[in-house]
């Protein structure tokens, strides 16, 4: 299978060509650049440099007045290794080597004003560009969702900033070879703005095949996964491709920091979706019956992962 992640142009999607190479591609990789989104990496800039900065010089004091008191809402500040996508995963214990900003459409909590105008602009163009991607997923799929697609697109969407700093040698490829553990998002669409490691180390891999390949930083083009909504509500069309972050080796550590800009388009908590054609996708899915609600599922992971927590 050829591992290549290719590149499309929302603008030539829209205007209905490349669909073949569309459809093959949702099907097989489910990954894939766009350009033409009309995110620049201005936007993302603006938002990156006031995240960073909070990160490094807010007070022990300001970082906890952002910090969700409830763990398993994706609001504020979370802090370096507080979270565990591998006990989420059933792929380990280690920890997420990584610092984090999350916002939402509502019950948000921002450090300054400043901070929520300049994240507020950047999260309503990064939904703009997501609802349009998801669009045009739908589109070439056939896929009518209930409701219709305006209304699954006007959504419960959701903007994570990764901040990934050099890891100590602990935390080397070595010792541990993954900074976040392999997941499939649970989005329709998720679309991010990454920078790239100053010394030319690939962090991001996406299973492509039987392998992980690299997914670098491009210029002038987001990086776009499709989630397991995707492939639930297209009756499963489309993949949802596992994908982690990966530790430097030893040799490599002095700059390989790196950011991401990550766009969840998350549906609404009504969605309904097809329990079995979930666990015959290889999606972790305790839920019993028929059917159940994206509500559901996302309480149930977190109930589960409080009692491996407890364990």
């Amino acid at each position: 299978m050829d591992t290549t992640v290719p590149t499309f142009s929302l603008a030539d999607l829209q205007e209905g060509r490349h669909q073949d190479e569309f459809r093959r591609c949702l099907a097989e990789k489910g990954v894939f650049y766009l350009t033409d989104s009309s995110l620049s990496e201005a936007d993302q800039k603006s938002a990156k440099d006031v995240a960073i900065d909070f990160f490094e010089h807010g007070t022990a004091e300001q970082k906890r007045s952002v910090t969700s008191p409830v763990p398993t809402m994706r609001r504020g500040f979370t802090g370096l290794e507080s979270e565990s996508t591998a006990k989420i995963t059933n792929a380990g214990s280690y920890t997420d080597y990584s610092m984090c900003y999350s916002m939402g459409t509502s019950d948000n909590i921002f450090p300054t004003a400043d901070f929520e105008r300049i994240w507020t602009q950047y999260f309503d163009r990064m939904y703009d560009a997501s609802r349009e991607v998801a669009r045009q997923v739908l589109k070439a799929t056939g896929t009518e969702p209930e409701g219709g697609t305006e209304s699954f697109v006007n959504c419960e969407p959701l903007l994570r900033f990764r901040h990934f700093p050099e890891v100590p040698e602990n935390r080397s490829s070595e010792e541990e070879p993954l900074r976040m553990a392999p997941h499939y998002d649970l989005s329709m669409v998720t679309l991010i703005q990454q920078t790239p490691c100053p010394n030319g180390f690939v962090s991001l891999q996406c299973e492509v095949g039987d392998t992980f390949v690299d997914l670098p930083a491009k210029t002038d083009a987001v990086l776009v996964f499709c989630g397991a909504v995707a492939t639930l509500v297209t009756g499963g069309q489309v993949k949802a491709p596992r994908h982690h972050v990966a530790a430097p080796p030893r040799d490599k550590i002095v700059g390989s920091g790196r950011t991401s800009s990550v766009f969840f388009l998350r549906p609404n908590s009504d969605f309904s979706f097809s329990v079995p054609l979930a666990k015959e996708s290889g999606f972790d899915v305790s839920l019993a019956g028929e059917t159940a609600t994206f509500k559901d599922w996302i309480e149930g992971n977190y109930v589960d992962l409080r009692n491996k927590e407890k364990a």
